[in-house]
């Protein structure tokens, strides 16, 4: 039988976050990153339940009947039992199918959305407590981030979805965590799952589910890799930055960081400048959406007569393009991600929910007229991809102009929503589904982690 050399990864980025995950313990987590975390995850899984009213959850429980049929892993606001990565995948789903989660500015990535999945499912599956379940979220959000930085913005210009990308990697390193690998296991599993690691944007095209997948992929890819680095597969050490490395191969000829990937763990927290969306729509557009709601008083009864927005190509690709789709969302998930129809909604009605998305608002024949007069352009003074910033121009039939810039869009860390914010949050999503008893328990569960108490008693309580 020949023995196949485990690749050195003495000098490798994966080498480096491979040996800072394997000593870390969530002592080494400040209390305030910990306290962040679980409110991170409380609005994660409140909005899974909220996930739980639409259609797309139950398309998603009969396509993964087909593959393996029940299990032993509760599933967050669904009563349905899975196994391990079949769970992942659908935990992923619900908490990002509204695409109304948190996202790390910087790295443009949906963080929790991925690495709770997969921390939760090894958990549950090994045993663990809910201290090592926090702990190997915390190390999936942190290299998540990371990963995502690495690509400079670069990975939604070329049509990744950084979501599934990197969160892909943080979730192995989670999953990895979990089942006790050393610092060469978490490598390796860093190695493998980079063969795992994309996620398309072509559904901007004709408004496809395939996003509401990415995290949960990424998640069960997660715990795919760290199953075969356990079980002594080897994986390339160089996976990030190699010759045919992430960046090399998913970013050719563009301006990376891969070094970002290895920068300050254990020191700076990415988990930190997390955002939490105040609004259910895509993130780039949420400076817009406030833009709206400040200059709305201005306008009183005057007519308004054009609107221009200028933001960054990058992000405009994909709130602006296609433009059939934009200018005319077919459904609540083109509205989603859809600049000129949240704008116009949003000055029309005062505010943007879930309400804004039903198929009531999406035809509403004046907000669909004043999309038509929004007009977009390149915005040269954006803070993309630090900040996701919004510029709108409302030009009146009295012949004013009314101005206002977003430099730094809210739920930034430089304007974060607060933990009670989050809590008024998860009470708002959790409450379109469940009674308050439910909002209660799950409350407790989730503010309560980081003891001895068993994961799957905390995924039962989290259990629809």
């Amino acid at each position: 039988m020949t023995t196949i050399p485990a690749p050195s990864t003495t000098t490798s980025l994966s080498a480096t976050v491979g040996a800072f995950a394997a000593r870390a313990t969530l002592d080494d987590v400040p209390a305030e990153v910990q306290e962040r975390a679980r409110h991170l995850i409380l609005d994660a899984v409140g909005l899974a339940f909220a996930s739980t009213a639409y259609g797309f959850p139950g398309v998603a429980v009969a396509a993964l009947a087909s593959f393996g049929g029940a299990g032993d892993q509760p599933v967050l606001g669904l009563p349905d039992r899975l196994p391990a990565r079949d769970a992942a995948m659908l935990n992923g789903v619900l908490i990002h199918g509204m695409d109304f989660d948190d996202t790390h500015i910087p790295a443009v990535t949906h963080v929790s959305a991925a690495a709770l999945p997969a921390a939760l499912a090894a958990a549950v599956a090994r045993g663990a407590d809910t201290r090592t379940l926090l702990l190997a979220y915390v190390l999936g959000v942190e290299v998540s981030a990371r990963v995502g930085i690495g690509g400079a913005g670069g990975f939604h210009d070329v049509g990744f979805h950084p979501t599934a990308v990197a969160g892909a990697f943080g979730s192995a390193v989670a999953a990895g965590k979990v089942a006790g690998l050393d610092a060469d296991g978490l490598a390796t599993a860093q190695g493998v799952v980079g063969s795992m690691s994309s996620g398309l944007l072509e559904f901007l095209a004709d408004g496809a589910w395939t996003k509401r997948l990415h995290p949960g992929w990424a998640a069960m890819s997660g715990l795919t890799a760290a199953g075969f680095a356990e079980a002594g597969w080897s994986g390339p050490g160089a996976v990030y930055e190699g010759r045919f490395g992430l960046y090399n191969s998913h970013l050719a000829g563009r301006e990376t960081r891969p070094g970002a990937v290895g920068e300050g763990l254990g020191g700076t927290w990415e988990l930190m400048r997390t955002a939490v969306k105040p609004y259910p729509i895509c993130h780039f557009i949420h400076a817009f959406a406030d833009a709206a709601l400040l200059l709305r008083p201005e306008i009183g009864d005057t007519a308004i007569t054009g609107i221009r927005c200028a933001i960054h190509p990058v992000p405009g690709k994909v709130v602006c393009e296609p433009a059939e789709a934009k200018w005319t969302p077919r459904d609540e998930y083109d509205a989603k991600f859809s600049l000129p129809f949240v704008v116009a909604t949003t000055l029309l009605r005062g505010r943007f929910g879930l309400t804004e998305l039903s198929d009531a608002a999406l035809a509403d024949r004046a907000a669909l007229d004043l999309a038509q007069k929004v007009r977009v352009t390149d915005d040269p003074d954006s803070a993309f991809p630090a900040a996701y910033s919004g510029a709108v121009e409302i030009e009146l039939a009295d012949g004013r102009v009314l101005r206002h810039r977003e430099q730094v869009n809210r739920g930034h860390d430089e304007r974060p929503l607060t933990n009670d914010d989050v809590v008024a949050k998860f009470r708002e999503t959790i409450g379109t589904v469940a009674p308050a008893a439910v909002a209660d328990r799950v409350q407790r569960a989730v503010l309560g982690l980081g003891d001895d108490t068993p994961a799957v008693e905390f995924a039962e309580a989290c259990r629809g």
